[in-house]
């Protein structure tokens, strides 16, 4: 049997589908093209690639479903493997099992001989490295914004809201609520207490908001 592996790692990408219609058009190409039929496809949404294939929910009904003679088709390395390490113990897995594993963007088969396998693992290495590299610039990207006073993303915390340039302002509504929050936590009273008195100006917040306006409060202090 023939199986397609694909994943993508944000929900983002999953509700755009273009990422997955891409990988799947590539592994149907493929497979027309050697004649040979696609048995089915395993789609992976909205997973990291830090998780181990055998890990992943597709990925470990599919590691669980191969035998021998089966080949594994996909279509970038960085979609099956988190690392150097996770591919060459996947590798000896499918081996073991006499499986194929075929990734496109290395020309096909990556275990027919010691030469697939010595690229494949010095393929494996330089992936890890730039997702490395990559984390390290949205690392430092971040820390500019965040000197910068530029707001990261998310929902802003209750007090603030969200400027078209990227930044954040104090909501004065709630900025005064919360003073009262501190004021009224530092006399005892219940979150449910609290709660209902902000409610009281009008204003929509949870008992678990007042918890999380008291954390930060606290982590200020």
């Amino acid at each position: 049997m023939i199986y397609g592996y694909c994943r993508v790692s944000t929900i983002d990408q999953v509700q755009n589908g273009d990422s997955l219609a891409v990988q799947q058009r590539q592994i149907d190409g493929y497979c027309l093209m050697r004649g040979v039929h696609l048995a089915r496809v395993f789609v992976e949404e909205g997973v990291s690639g830090s998780t181990p294939i055998d890990e992943r929910p597709q990925g470990a009904e599919l590691m669980a479903l191969v035998e021998k003679g089966d080949v594994v088709v996909a279509a970038k390395l960085d979609r099956m493997f988190r690392s150097a390490l996770d591919a060459l113990q996947t590798i000896e897995a499918l081996k073991e099992k006499g499986v194929g594993l075929h990734l496109i963007d290395l020309g096909g088969d990556v275990l027919g001989n010691g030469l697939s396998k010595l690229f494949l693992t010095i393929a494996a290495a330089f992936a890890e490295a730039e997702r490395d590299r990559i984390r390290e610039r949205i690392s430092q990207v971040k820390a500019d914004q965040r000197a910068r006073g530029r707001y990261l993303g998310g929902r802003p915390p209750f007090g603030w809201r969200k400027t078209q340039d990227g930044q954040v302002e104090p909501v004065e509504a709630e900025q005064e609520a919360i003073a009262m929050i501190r004021a009224m936590n530092k006399k005892g009273a219940a979150l449910r207490v609290i709660r209902d008195a902000v409610r009281a100006r009008g204003l929509t917040i949870s008992h678990m908001g007042i918890s999380n306006v008291i954390s930060r409060l606290e982590a200020g202090a």
